[in-house]
């Protein structure tokens, strides 16, 4: 999904820019490729299918160093291929979380240092022009201190029909691991806040196939300066819903005399479309509320449509930090800045994501008791 919406137009749109060379897409199932094939008939790239699960490092170990690998696998297998892709000296683009403790995070911060490495992890939401102004009016103390807040980010049922149910199972993950971490990683990104300590409650319930997911999670993070984020989150908003998910995110402030506050109505598009004919995407409605800030395709005259958005402009920012770093004279000091400007998360400036998330998921198996970071 991520893949055919978001990561392989940006890359096929960079090519025909110029940025980058050869696009290789490498998958498992053969039915991946042949939905990305569908999806892009006439755009040139090559697939490779079946081979089992070691096919992508089989390719891998092929490439010339110094070049991309981006990863969209189930959660629990990120590790093993970004630490592939780091040996074999190739820059690394992560679909969020990186991984799912912080132990592995350390791991592979420290192999890509080593070999000059960027590794990004893909939270495309801090591309989102309304968090880039609200992470620059926060640091400018317009808002006071963050105290209280509420986020939400509910996907659509027919999630559950999809590859999901089989890897975002009970014992390998859950909503909030694989949604909540998004709001999580906004809120530091916007306070330079970090969390102290984590209690998540999932609700079990069956997905088609008669596995068991945590498919409704209610999250509470406690962040070091006493404030509290509580976030929601499920793979259940209605099929007849008129986007594509709800989404929002709402963040309370004080300065001690006067309150302030930050509220993003996600969902909101300000766009309404009443179809004639339902478009063939899963989950699509004859009424539909449409975004157009994460992810759309505009006709500018040119001979493929150009995507426009945040879930574009996170992609070729950070494949241009690759380059750049490829190019730089003291890769170290490249890296160094990297991790400090905060603006693409990496393994040392977001490890709180990955210690949210090993929280979280000791503090589910557990019927929600809290879990504090140490």
């Amino acid at each position: 999904m991520i893949t055919q919406d978001q990561i392989l137009p940006s890359l096929l749109h960079l090519r025909q820019l110029g940025v980058i060379g050869d696009i290789n897409v490498i998958s498992q199932r053969q039915s991946t490729i042949d939905s990305l094939r569908e999806a892009f008939p006439d755009r040139d790239f090559a697939t490779h299918a079946g081979g089992g699960p070691d096919l992508y490092k089989q390719h891998i170990a092929r490439m010339p160093a110094g070049n991309i690998v981006m990863v969209a696998l189930p959660d629990q297998l990120h590790y093993e291929a970004v630490m592939t892709a780091i040996e074999h000296g190739q820059h690394v683009l992560c679909v969020k979380p990186l991984v799912l403790t912080a132990k592995e995070s350390v791991s592979i911060e420290e192999a890509a240092r080593k070999r000059n490495l960027v590794v990004a992890v893909e939270y495309h939401k801090r591309f989102d022009d309304r968090s880039l102004m609200a992470r620059k009016r926060y640091r400018a103390g317009m808002f006071g201190e963050f105290k209280l807040g509420t986020a939400s980010l509910m996907e659509k049922w027919y999630y559950r029909h999809s590859n999901f149910q089989n890897w975002l199972t009970t014992e390998n993950s859950d909503a909030f691991t694989y949604i909540g971490c998004h709001y999580v990683d906004l809120v530091h990104f916007i306070t330079g806040l970090l969390p102290v300590s984590v209690s998540v409650y999932g609700v079990k319930d069956q997905y088609p196939n008669g596995a068991e997911g945590y498919l409704w999670t209610d999250a509470r993070i406690i962040w070091n300066n006493g404030a509290c984020l509580n976030v929601q989150n499920t793979l259940s908003y209605p099929e007849d819903g008129p986007g594509t998910n709800m989404q929002h995110i709402a963040m309370y402030c004080s300065s001690g005399d006067k309150g302030a506050m930050i509220r993003h109505s996600d969902q909101y598009r300000g766009i309404e479309y009443a179809y004639v004919r339902k478009p063939n995407t899963p989950g699509a409605t004859y009424y539909t509320e449409p975004s157009a800030d994460y992810f759309q395709f505009v006709d500018l005259g040119q001979q493929y449509p150009v995507p426009v958005g945040y879930g574009y402009r996170s992609i070729e920012f950070i494949v241009r930090q690759c380059i750049a770093c490829e190019k730089a004279e003291d890769k170290q000091a490249f890296l160094r800045k990297l991790d400090e400007d905060g603006v693409i998360a990496t393994p040392r400036n977001s490890r709180y994501n990955e210690l949210v998330v090993e929280a979280g998921r000791e503090s589910i198996l557990n019927g929600g008791r809290e879990v504090k970071i140490s």
